[in-house]
């Protein structure tokens, strides 16, 4: 199976490098203590603690199988690589919803580094997929679920 190029700014790779450090520490340190608690309390057949705690110590390592992987395949997006002349990975957009007059800015990163909270939106979402490589007064398009939007980019910036 050939593995997918995971497309990150500094700022996502360096978060997925500390939370990696940190289920490779102290949650793995964590979970085998709540393990050897467990393991005191006796008769594994019928010992609930020990079976979330055996529970948590896959979950976690599924965790840290995921995100070592993100990290093998990353691909960091340069500071300097990014220009304001068309709209690419790494840049904040300003738009103006034409039909709600709204006007929204939005960041444009990798799809590991989505956050909906903060604007953060993959450059594979169908939005993102629009922005992508349009420049600065362009309207596009969007198809969504309740029909198609229009956006203008107000601007583009680092």
């Amino acid at each position: 199976m050939e593995e997918k190029e995971v497309i990150l700014t500094q700022e996502g790779y360096d978060n997925l490098e500390k939370e990696l450090n940190y289920l490779r520490t102290e949650k793995r340190a964590e979970i085998a203590d709540r393990i050897k608690v467990a393991l005191g309390f006796g008769d594994l057949s019928e010992n609930s603690e020990y079976d979330e705690a055996k529970n948590a110590q896959a979950e976690n390592e599924m965790r840290i199988a995921e995100l070592e992987n993100k990290v093998r395949y990353a691909k960091i997006i340069d500071e300097k690589d990014i220009d304001t002349e068309t709209v690419q990975i790494g840049n904040i957009v300003k738009v103006l919803d034409m039909e709600f007059d709204e006007k929204i800015e939005y960041t444009i990163v990798g799809s590991t580094e989505v956050d909906l909270a903060e604007n953060k939106i993959s450059n594979e979402s169908p939005l993102g997929k629009a922005l992508l490589g349009a420049k600065k007064n362009n309207v596009v398009e969007v198809e969504a679920p309740a029909g198609m939007m229009k956006y203008k980019i107000l601007s583009i910036k680092k």
